[in-house]
This record gives structure tokens, sequence and C-alpha cells, in this order.
């Protein structure tokens, strides 16, 4: 049985709030490997700020020399909107049947599940893991209050199956946030320590986020 995690985003650009807290979370929980999936067109937000491409090579950049930490452009490659229930049954195909696939979501993104495109049939595909963070103020509802009373395990290690169950795991964040680099980028102000050297100098070199954010 494999263990693979998946983190989406826009990664807009990848920072190292997203590199710390995915390489925790493969430690943590032993994976075998963390695929980064960027965003292509992401339905609840707006378009990102930089092409895919340029969005897809900075997260390429950013996980050299870390085997664990993968990068998937499945959803760069769709024409519609990136909902995630197309990306875990295109993965779970790819897959022997008894490996499991692990949902990573922040506790905000959870909260607002019943928005989601198909969002019932995620379970079917995937367990999902929320990442717990001590400034988090939403209140799940009412549907997700009952899918936790039915499928909520306490320990993340105790996973069992393909997928099917809910779990937690509790994390600081980084106070760092991709919103805040695109504003320091466009004032002329240095992003050093904030994003991996490698994605600093792909920046540079392209000029992107310039005069924007």
């Amino acid at each position: 049985m494999r263990r693979i995690g998946v983190l989406g985003g826009t990664f807009d650009p990848v920072h190292i709030g997203h590199l710390r807290g995915a390489l925790e979370v493969a430690e943590t929980l032993a994976l075998d490997e963390l695929r980064l999936v960027p965003n292509g067109r992401p339905p609840h937000r707006d378009a990102p700020s930089v092409a895919a491409q340029d969005r897809l090579a900075m997260v390429e950049q950013a996980v050299l020399g870390l085997p664990i930490l993968k990068v998937d452009a499945r959803e760069l490659s769709r024409g519609q909107p990136s909902y995630t229930i197309d990306t875990l049954e295109s993965m779970r195909a790819e897959l022997a049947a008894q490996d499991q696939l692990i949902l990573l979501l922040g506790w905000d993104a959870f909260c607002g599940l019943p928005s989601w495109h198909r969002w019932e049939e995620l379970l079917l595909h995937c367990h999902i893991l929320v990442l717990q963070r001590p400034d988090a103020n939403s209140e799940p509802g009412e549907a997700l209050r009952d899918l936790l009373a039915a499928r909520s395990v306490s320990d993340p290690q105790s996973l069992k199956g393909p997928g099917g169950q809910i779990t937690f795991v509790w994390q600081t964040p980084l106070a760092v946030s991709a919103t805040q680099i695109r504003h320091l980028l466009a004032s002329g102000k240095s992003v050093r320590f904030l994003v991996p050297d490698a994605v600093l100098a792909y920046i540079e070199a392209h000029g992107l986020y310039r005069g924007s954010n």
C-alpha cells in the first residue's frame, strides 16, 4: 500500500509556508509522496496573477532536492475549471485499489466544502486531512458536522483503507502568504527568505509580479 498526499493551490507564488507545511505532513504521516497540484482555473477565487506555465515552473524549482514532494500538473492541461473531484478521480484511476490518497485541506477550505463541485463524492476517492491552525475562526455547517460525526478518526496514523475518513493535524502556519509576497514584489521590496531562492531567482529572471498584486 502506498500513501500519497495531495495538496492543491494556485501557488501564486509557491512559498515557504506551502512547502514547510507539506514537508511536515509528509514526514508525520510517513507518506510515500506528497503531490503539489497547481490549480488551472480555480472556481472559488480570482484567476492567478501569472501564467500557468510560470506557476508550474516555480513549484518545480521549489521542490528540487526534495524527492518526497512531487509536482502534478494535470489540472493545468484542462480547459475547464479545476474541480478537485475530477483530479481525485483521475489520480485514483492510476493507482492500485489499496493505495491511500490523502487530500490536505486548511480548516477554512474544509468548512467551505459544501460549496465544492460534487463534494459529497470526495471521500469515495480519498481520506481528508484537515490542517488545523490557531487563528482559524470558521465553523462547519450542519452537513459537515454530520459528516465529521460519521467519518472522523482522531489519529492520522490510523487511517484505514484507500479513502473515506477525515482526520486532523495541528499545524502552526508560518506567517507568510502569497498575497503578501505579491504586494511586496509590486512595491519593489524584497521577498528573500519568504520563497525558496530558486523561486526568487525565477521571479526576478522573468519579471513576475512587478507593478501588480
